[in-house]
């Protein structure tokens, strides 16, 4: 623009034509065409899916290596599996799976990011590409170019691996298996507005009568270690204004105990979970 300018016979200083740029918000030429690594993950997250190995140890002392992929856009993640050997021929197959999953469940991924560890055969990327997915690969020592990947293995590994005692491959796996049902179907993700990758965010109670009768169940998964919360039956009726403060479908004749909420603290060889538990507004006896 300050060539432009000069070329019209117009004199202005260098400095005013960057404070007009900056006013109206337009970078530096040179900057506009650019894209930065952020910008592609925005506008490709619809495509893009991330994968990492996870390591952790079982009490026989095995270390077992974990395969995991996220998708960017619905945070849905899918556990392919946990070896002590993770040998080409087990990731191949692992991939072969994972291909099947996303042709079932009509994913249009188009990217899949990755570093470069050696546990990632050539033949993985052959089998990608094959159903149009194109091999990503990150910079070396640059974990934040799989940011998103990355905070999922440290979320698993704090809610989960971290406080689990893990007696060996099988117990792994079923701890895996609970824990990508709970992350896929229930834990709320802000990214998402506090909805799940696999559940949407229910409407809001806006009536006060039903906020008065809530009765919150509580289901504990892997001893206590992941619950998902949910509202009872009963809390989930509407409150007919003709029962003199009864629900609907419960006999006018029907007593209801007053519950209070108390807390109690119980220490674990690994962690101290503190659990919520209802008791009867009678005292208990010892």
């Amino acid at each position: 623009m300050h060539g432009e300018l000069a070329t019209l016979g117009l004199k202005v200083a260098p400095s005013t034509v960057w404070e007009i740029l900056q006013q109206e918000g337009i970078d530096p030429a040179p900057e506009r065409t650019s894209t930065t690594w952020a910008d592609f993950l925005r506008s490709q997250a619809g495509a893009l899916l991330a994968c990492d190995f996870i390591e952790t140890v079982t009490l026989s002392g095995q270390l077992q290596y974990i395969l995991a992929v996220i998708e960017h856009a619905s945070r849905r993640v899918r556990v392919l599996g946990t070896t002590a050997n993770p040998t080409a021929v087990w990731v191949t197959q692992a991939m072969k799976n994972l291909v099947m999953d996303l042709e079932d469940a009509g994913c249009r991924a188009r990217f899949l990011i990755r570093d470069r560890d050696g546990k990632f055969p050539a033949r993985m990327d052959e089998i990608l590409a094959e159903v149009g997915i194109q091999t990503v690969l990150t910079g070396i020592r640059m974990p934040r170019m799989n940011s998103i990947m990355e905070r999922w293995v440290q979320t698993c590994c704090r809610e989960l691996l971290d406080r689990c005692l893990l007696w060996n491959e099988h117990h792994l796996r079923h701890a895996l298996a609970e824990y990508e049902r709970f992350y896929n179907e229930h834990r709320a993700h802000q990214a998402l507005d506090q909805a799940a990758p696999l559940r949407a965010v229910p409407d809001p109670i806006t009536e006060p009568a039903r906020v008065t009768v809530l009765d919150v169940r509580r289901r504990d998964r892997l001893g206590g270690m992941l619950g998902r919360s949910r509202l009872s039956e009963a809390a989930r009726e509407t409150r007919n204004p003709r029962s003199n403060g009864v629900l609907s479908g419960r006999a006018p004749g029907a007593r209801t105990r007053n519950l209070r909420i108390k807390s109690r603290q119980i220490q674990y060889p690994v962690v101290s979970i503190r659990l919520s538990m209802y008791r009867s507004s009678r005292q208990c006896r010892p």
